[in-house]
């Protein structure tokens, strides 16, 4: 997973805020107070679905074209934008264990100097991504 992906959701008012849910996405429903609540929830939602789906085999849903999704009385369509990427960087703390061969002089000059291999890795790979250590 990459890039952002766009996924319509449907919107439908209740008496206090909103229900929606993501027809792309089976069991992908969520509700808020108001709709800025709505769509934070349902972002999570998909995050959850998605990561689930993952661990099962089983890739993202394409998303549907918004204007194709039938709607009843008091429901509107709005696309959700998420973030797989920042997803995981707030919610995954979960650490993958890696194999690495490096020289044998190096090893031995990095244990000397009490280096930890695990940070320095991290930290490469952080400034080779060009991404911040704020998440």
């Amino acid at each position: 997973m990459g890039n952002k992906i766009c996924y319509p959701a449907v919107f439908q008012k209740e008496d206090v805020g909103y229900s929606v849910w993501v027809p792309d996405i089976q069991g992908c429903v969520s509700q808020g107070d108001n709709f800025e609540d709505a769509v934070k929830y349902i972002t999570e939602a998909i995050g959850i679905c998605i990561e689930d789906d993952l661990e099962r085999g089983i890739k993202p849903p394409v998303p549907s074209v918004p204007n194709t999704i039938e709607l009843e009385e008091n429901q509107f369509v709005s696309v959700v934008m998420f973030d797989p990427i920042e997803y995981q960087k707030k919610y995954s703390a979960k650490s993958v264990k890696k194999t690495l061969t490096i020289p044998g002089w190096l090893n031995a000059m990095s244990e000397h100097e009490n280096i930890n291999f695990s940070a320095v890795l991290q930290e490469a790979l952080m400034e080779k991504l060009h991404l911040t250590n704020n998440f």
